[in-house]
Parts: structure tokens; C-alpha cells; sequence
């Protein structure tokens, strides 16, 4: 079973120095009907303008993936950790029991464009800590590199839920065939360009929430670049 969410039927937040789109429920932006899928609770899609930011907040209980698409995200927290976020890495916080930090643009002249994406961990109160890695565009072009896993390695980030993220880039004839372990649930988000999944064309800021499937296809992309996150089915966020 396919659900597709367009782009244009997000939840909107016009801050002046920050424009969101919340594919879920989060913050003002209240839908029964978007409060997440499986153990993924949050994708906001965040454009900051130059110079600006979110100054020191907390979080606890929740596992914080980052991914930027432009510009540069300058992140500070608790822990002692002081990074400048780019396209091609991919960090992740897992708060546990908690922490606090703060995330500015880089730059005092182009503005930064990132996801923010919130998983569900598995247990909660557990020490947090923050994880950061490089994936160069060569090994997501016309394939899906994993970026997050519950075992880490190899590349991959640990996350503390039964949960894989993939990133990948496509264009033209490139394809892949994502084969998952078992009937799962997947959450398919176009970051930019268009794509075509499991038959469905997808454009930038589309999701499609796809349940109880074996294998995700996809083909024709068009500058494509798509987050693909294998879930547990049935699992409700908290």
C-alpha cells in the first residue's frame, strides 16, 4: 500500500530568517493525520538565512539526523561538540537522557538549506552522544548508500532504532532496487529534483509512505537526490 504526501500539502512556517516545511506534525502545524510514520516522527525541510539560527535548545528521547543540501550548518552542543555541517555528511545527535545545542548558518552571506529528521530511538535515557561522516557524491550516484543503521560501520552511522536510512542520486537511466528484510514499512523523501518510485513520480519535497513492501525501485531521476528509510512496521512514534 502506497500514500503519497506532496510537497505542496506540508505544514508551512514563515519565521522571516527561517522558511520550513513540515512533513509531519510539529510545532503550530498540527495534522492527526501526519504525526509521523513508524519510528520516523519529523522531516522538516529548513532554509535559514544568512547569519541566523537556532540558539542553545534541549532535546531528550530522540535520535536527530542532519542533512544538508546547500550552504553550511554550523552545530554547538553540550557535549563539547563544535562542527560545520556540508553537503555530503551526515550527522546524527542521539539525545537520550539529554542535551542542548544550537545550529547557525555558517555563512554571513548565502543562505543554508538542510533536513532535520527525528527517529524514535528504541530505548530511552540513554547517554547521548553526537556522530558525523563524510559520504562523497560518487558513492550515492545511481545508488543507494546506507548512512544510518542500528549496527553502524562501514560508513554508517549508529542509530538506536530498528531503522536504515539510504541517500542516494539520480539521473537519467541510472536505477537501483532496494530489497528489504521482510515485509517492512519505508518512507521515501525527495530532497530535490524528480524520481520515479515503485511507478509513483515524485518531486522535490514529495514523501510516499509505502507499507508492508519487499522492494523499493527506483528510476528515471531527473538532478534526483532521495532519503529512502527502511522501518519496522506497525511501529507508532511516542
Amino acid at each position: 500500500m502506497h500514500e503519497l504526501r506532496r510537497a505542496a500539502d506540508r505544514g508551512q512556517a514563515d519565521h522571516g530568517w527561517l522558511q520550513s516545511r513540515h512533513s509531519f506534525s510539529f510545532a503550530d502545524y498540527h495534522d492527526p493525520r501526519q504525526m509521523g510514520f513508524s519510528d520516523l516522527r519529523v522531516i522538516n525541510d529548513d532554509r535559514v538565512a544568512a547569519g541566523q539560527g537556532f540558539g542553545r535548545h534541549p532535546h531528550r528521547d530522540m535520535e536527530i539526523f542532519s542533512y544538508v543540501l546547500d550552504g553550511a550548518l554550523e552545530h554547538k552542543d553540550s557535549l563539547g561538540t563544535g562542527s560545520v555541517i556540508r553537503p555530503g555528511d551526515v550527522q546524527l545527535m542521539s539525545a537520550g537522557r539529554g542535551v542542548s545545542h544550537s545550529e547557525f548558518n555558517a555563512s554571513a552571506t548565502e543562505p543554508v538549506h538542510f533536513l532535520q529528521i527525528w527517529i524514535v530511538p528504541t530505548e530511552r535515557g540513554g547517554p547521548p552522544r553526537y556522530q558525523q561522516a563524510h559520504v562523497n557524491a560518487s558513492e550515492k550516484r545511481g545508488r543507494l548508500r546506507l548512512v544510518l543503521s542500528p549496527e553502524g560501520g562501514e560508513g554508517a552511522l549508529q542509530v538506536g532504532q530498528d531503522a536504515r536510512v539510504y541517500a542516494g542520486l539520480f539521473d537519467g537511466a541510472e536505477q537501483a532496487r532496494l530489497t528489504l528484510n521482510g515485509a517492512r514499512h519505508a518512507y521515501v523523501h525527495v530532497a530535490r529534483g524528480a524520481l520515479t518510485v515503485n511507478g509513483v513520480r515524485l518531486s522535490g519535497g514529495d514523501g510516499l509512505k509505502m507499507r508492508d513492501v519487499e522492494h523499493i525501485e527506483l528510476s528515471d531521476g531527473q538532478d534526483a537526490e532521495v532519503l529512502v528509510f527502511d522501518l519496522r512496521a506497525g511501529a507508532l512514534p511516542r
